[in-house]
């Protein structure tokens, strides 16, 4: 045991490639150490962060990274979008930065662990994530293979639930990329960890780094704030994450106040302790508090479903969304939905409400590692710590997008979005034309490459319809429908065609013809196209449940 203090001073050393792990919980306050630590003295930090969120920014802001290794470069809250800082230092060129999909950053840092030359994947092909140096395309006597380079950090920072005194790291499920970084490091492991124990008796299960592996361990209660900690049966308390303080970076760095957020949250306490106390003990309770499956309900009753008559367009894509979706499910006679952010999210949570209502077995899933999980009332986030308590099986993204996607014993139907999608159904969530950045694949591209079949749920607007995506985030031969506002395209003969319209004011003609205006090309279109029944109330208002402030649905 150490100080947070020492233990990055000790381990971290300037030009290493740090990989700082997210499981459940996002974040580690030796994240924080080691931007407190290094601001400003520009250690040329190769960074390995599967998913940046708006902490990330410290990174960047403090001048200690000269490239990122990552799946995602954005905001996580309130809602998934670009964050300008993470933009202006790739559309500069001050931060290298280096696309990869959930799946595949986990996999490369497994081949590393396993001593392996490489590491078989069914991701990327197709994708302009292909052109990786990292990535390969081979004809084998087993047939075409993609294969990914091993990638080891030099540190790894992690935040497990407890160690024991001789330094065993024990974590709870869903681990997301898994602790693959962790053993893969060639020094080794950084850990904060809630609790330091006398042993672990009883709880081998839960140890996913043993100690032999472990340089530091620092007992640092709360140590994954904002991030949240799920721990059962390990003795510590659980708490939930702090979206409010996620917001507040976020915000800050859309103002260009980042700065003075940093001044205050991580220069300005020179210990873990004096965070604490910055964040008061009445905030850390009210954290814990939230680790209870049922305190929703309070989120609930706080926010009131809106009554608004007036449905937006994001209303209208992701209502007629959950109606493809439920669909495609019977179509393919899905066992799983595994649903993207934002609206795509919303829209596959009701589709499979519906189809279990209705008698279907189908599941969600989801890439953090959550099978057949419940979304609650007032959440519209898809990594809800809340549902942890209850899903049946809690692993990681190896075991989802690695298996429930692509496996041969389950069929999963994919429900994603994107800022583009193609005439052939191609997806980009990561750069536009001119260089514009955006955010990266997450997981899509790793769910558009494997799954049964795909819906992805956008918006009929030229900009977001382009004839070819500009930076081919997810291959498109694996969607069978896009669903808009203005009308869905189904995939007929290999074509994605003008398939259907809304009811509404003129002819089914003149509506076919305002859809194909909204795209940027002039799309094909059936011989007999569809008309959507009118939205009811119902189906908004279940979308709205989730969603009460509309951060998605607006």
């Amino acid at each position: 045991m150490t100080t947070l203090e020492d233990a990055i001073a000790t381990n971290v050393r300037p030009g290493d490639v740090v990989h700082v792990m997210l499981g459940h919980s996002r974040w580690t306050a030796g994240a924080r150490e080691l931007a407190r630590q290094f601001w400003g003295r520009d250690p040329g930090f190769t960074l390995v962060m599967t998913s940046l969120g708006a902490l990330g920014g410290l990174f960047f802001q403090g001048g200690l990274v000269k490239k990122v290794v990552t799946a995602y470069s954005g905001n996580s809250f309130p809602t998934y979008n670009p964050n300008p800082i993470f933009r202006k230092a790739y559309e500069s060129g001050a931060v290298e930065v280096e696309h990869w999909s959930i799946l595949t950053l986990a996999q490369r840092m497994e081949a590393a662990a396993r001593g392996l030359p490489a590491m078989v994947t069914g991701s990327l092909i197709g994708s302009s994530m292909a052109a990786n140096e990292g990535f390969t395309e081979i004809d084998s006597p087993l047939g075409p293979l993609g294969l990914l380079s091993p990638l080891a950090p030099d540190i790894a920072l992690v935040h497990a639930a407890a160690a024991d005194r001789a330094g065993n790291l024990a974590f709870s499920e869903p681990l997301l990329e898994g602790v693959w970084g962790a053993w893969a490091a060639r020094r080794g492991v950084v850990a904060t960890v809630e609790k330091v124990v006398d042993d672990l008796h009883g709880l081998g299960h839960r140890v996913r780094v043993p100690a032999h592996r472990v340089l530091a361990v620092v007992e640092a209660p709360f140590g994954a704030h904002p991030g949240g900690c799920y721990a059962p049966g390990i003795p510590v308390r659980s708490y939930g994450e702090d979206i409010a303080y996620w917001n507040l970076a976020a915000e800050a760095a859309a103002k260009g106040t980042f700065d003075e957020f940093t001044e205050k949250w991580v220069l300005g306490p020179s210990t873990h302790d004096d965070y604490l106390r910055l964040l008061g003990d009445d905030h850390l309770r009210w954290l814990e508090g939230r680790s209870d499956p049922a305190s929703w309900k309070a989120d609930a009753e706080a926010m009131p479903v809106s009554k608004d008559p007036v449905f937006s367009a994001w209303e209208h894509a992701a209502a007629f969304g959950a109606r493809e979706v439920e669909r495609v499910v019977a179509d393919y006679e899905a066992d799983a939905v595994l649903a993207g952010a934002g609206a795509a999210n919303l829209a596959a949570w009701v589709a499979v409400g519906r189809a279990r209502a209705g008698g279907s077995r189908v599941m969600l899933t989801a890439e953090l590692g959550l099978w057949g999980y419940e979304p609650t009332p007032a959440d519209p986030y898809i990594f809800n710590h809340r549902v942890f308590p209850d899903t049946p099986y809690l692993s990681d993204a190896s075991a989802v997008l690695g298996m429930v996607i692509g496996g041969p014993g389950t069929r999963t139907v994919g429900c994603l979005g994107a800022a583009e999608v193609d005439r052939s159904g191609c997806l980009n969530s990561t750069e536009l034309a001119g260089g514009r950045f955006l955010v990266g694949s997450g997981g899509a591209n790793d769910v558009a490459s494997r799954a049964e079949a795909c819906v992805v749920i956008t918006l009929a607007r030229p900009e977001r319809l382009p004839e070819s995506v500009a930076y081919v985030t997810s291959p498109g031969h694996r969607v069978v429908s896009v669903v808009t506002d203005k009308g869905i395209f189904r995939r007929r003969d290999g074509v994605l065609r003008v398939a259907a319209v809304p009811a509404g004011k003129g002819t089914v003609e003149d509506r076919t013809r305002a859809f194909v205006d909204a795209c940027g090309y002039e799309p094909d279109v059936e011989r007999s196209v569809e008309e959507l029944a009118p939205l009811s109330t119902g189906e908004v208002a279940a979308l709205r449940e989730f969603d009460r402030q509309r951060l998605f649905l607006k």
